[in-house]
């Protein structure tokens, strides 16, 4: 089973590679045409995978796979709102919204997949944690719901004061560069 999953793994991270190094190698705008041309090809791709699955696995897992596809469809609809204050913010140009957007998913994806196996870790060595989590679950949901409507201010994140204090960052935006070199540094 182990074979699939580094298979599975293996056609992701290459429909990726493809995605950002071939198909969308240039800096420009995506169009709304194309955003949902490209929409219905990778959700071709998931449902042609439920398809196999189905004929290959059997109805529960295609179902299973089919249902956590769909809640992490509608649970990404909220990103889309933080990307968009984020690209205002930072004023990213719309020739560059989609290689930021690239990036800023797989770093997501590589932090996904930290949280995960530190928070395994973490429960399979010290059960009562998963309180703790829950505490801090129920803290932030009520948080969320008692909080009056603010003006979002990312210059007020801890994170990214943090991050600028130990990471050497730019004041203004420099285009498509993610790497600026600026007096050897």
């Amino acid at each position: 089973m182990l074979i699939f999953w580094i298979a599975f793994n293996v056609f992701v991270l290459a429909a990726l590679a493809l995605d950002l190094g071939v198909f969308h190698r240039g800096n420009r705008e995506v169009s709304f045409r194309e955003a949902l041309r490209w929409s219905a090809v990778w959700i071709s791709l998931a449902a042609a995978f439920a398809i196999l699955l189905y004929f290959w696995r059997g109805p529960q897992p295609a179902l299973e796979f089919t249902t956590g596809y769909l809640i992490e469809q509608s649970l990404s609809v909220d990103n889309l709102f933080v990307f968009l204050v984020l690209f205002n913010y930072f004023k990213v140009a719309p020739e560059h919204q989609y290689k930021v957007l690239f990036w800023g998913i797989v770093g997501a994806l590589l932090m996904r997949a930290a949280f995960i196996v530190a928070g395994v870790t973490l429960i399979n060595r010290f059960h009562f944690i998963l309180y703790i989590f829950g505490a801090f679950l129920i803290y932030t949901g009520i948080q969320l719901a008692v909080r009056d409507e603010t003006q979002v201010d990312p210059e007020k994140n801890i994170f990214l004061r943090l991050a600028r204090r130990y990471i050497p960052m730019t004041e203004s935006y420099e285009g498509g560069s993610f790497f600026v070199r600026r007096e050897g540094r």
